[in-house]
């Protein structure tokens, strides 16, 4: 693990902390979007978890949904009891998360973010997930994920 990329090991290291066995695949190619990320590991684009980061009321949230799915800002505010939501741009995303925009992973964040997470992700027995770069990712049973990470699980998205 010596020679990973630093952002893979940071999200090994809080996977471990967090009980999650996971194993980080690398794809040269990339899997910064949904569908290339699902393309790479032959999977279906529900199966991917999209870490999307907003502005919640003036503070960075979290929140964990489908690769097919779109986000209801609404629904988030919702979720996590606030108001206003907004997406946050690429600079807030690092400064929250210490990942660039494409390999945001649901966990091992730079600061503590409150996190929501999209039901549908709960229909498959397996999800796949960021690793900290765009180009790595990791497979995890969507319930353990969510016991990990914690926050209301809701109705976060629709098709899209």
């Amino acid at each position: 693990m010596a020679d990973e990329h630093p952002n893979v090991q940071r999200v090994a290291a809080a996977a471990e902390q967090l009980g999650l066995a996971i194993s980080v695949v690398e794809y040269p190619d990339g899997t910064r979007t949904a569908v290339d990320a699902a393309a790479a590991v032959g999977c279906d684009v529900a199966q991917i978890v999209k870490s999307l980061v907003f502005d919640l009321d003036g503070s960075p949230c979290l929140a964990l949904v489908a690769g097919d799915r779109r986000l209801v800002t609404d629904r988030l505010a919702e979720a996590l009891g606030g108001t206003t939501v907004a997406r946050a741009d690429a600079d807030a995303v690092r400064a929250a998360t210490g990942y660039p925009i494409g390999g945001v992973p649901p966990i091992g964040h730079a600061t503590k973010l409150p996190v929501a997470l999209d039901r549908s992700l709960l229909d498959h027995a397996t999800v796949w997930a960021a690793a900290g770069t765009p180009r790595h990712v990791f497979e995890v049973e969507p319930a353990a994920l969510f016991g990990a990470v914690g926050g209301p699980v809701a109705d976060l998205g629709e098709p899209g």
